[in-house]
């Protein structure tokens, strides 16, 4: 497997994409590629972007078009009806490799990269789109929510996943 490992994160977000599939679809930091795959198989026009060069390589020869290079929104010039992302959200601890850290570590909180992407997202959702995030309870999702009403976004908590050391809440983002 190349890229983030499928994980109970990873379920969750393609559950809840699938009902809220409708439209032009980005995914943002596709990693494996298994929820592109999921949703493409489906007949969604699904797209995504990698920040991980060597996985994007992989998901290039698979994907070819559908997926290109980007930083969160860096390299994104469209707009979308559903933008989903799995982020990177567990606080640094200062143990972990380059390449994990950039598939698992959010920052020093672990919702700094979050942040950043509810700040930009309302540039890419279109007139009634919705974005579908992956908020873990050891990130500070309060802090998450503030900035989402803050830009002057909803949000609807629609699932709560409990695991051994952590909450995992499917959020879903309107304007």
């Amino acid at each position: 497997m190349v890229g983030y490992e499928p994980a109970e994160d990873t379920f969750l977000l393609l559950k809840w994409a699938k009902k809220f599939a409708k439209g032009k679809i980005l995914e943002i930091g596709v990693g494996s590629g298994y929820i592109l795959e999921n949703l493409l198989k489906k007949g969604f026009d699904a797209y995504g972007v990698e920040i991980d060069k060597d996985v994007l390589k992989y998901l290039k020869e698979k994907f070819k078009d559908r997926v290109w290079y980007s930083d969160l929104f860096s390299n994104v010039n469209d707009k979308y009806d559903l933008i989903i992302f799995n982020p990177p959200y567990l606080p640094e601890e200062g143990w972990e490799d380059e390449k994990t850290k950039l598939w698992t570590v959010g920052g020093k909180e672990g919702n700094e990269i979050i942040l950043k992407f509810i700040e930009q997202l309302p540039f890419y959702l279109k007139e009634g789109g919705k974005a579908i995030i992956i908020v873990s309870s050891l990130s500070n999702p309060n802090k998450v929510f503030e900035k989402i009403k803050e830009l002057g976004m909803k949000y609807e908590i629609l699932e709560e996943m409990s695991l051994f050391f952590e909450r995992l809440y499917a959020v879903l983002i309107y304007k």
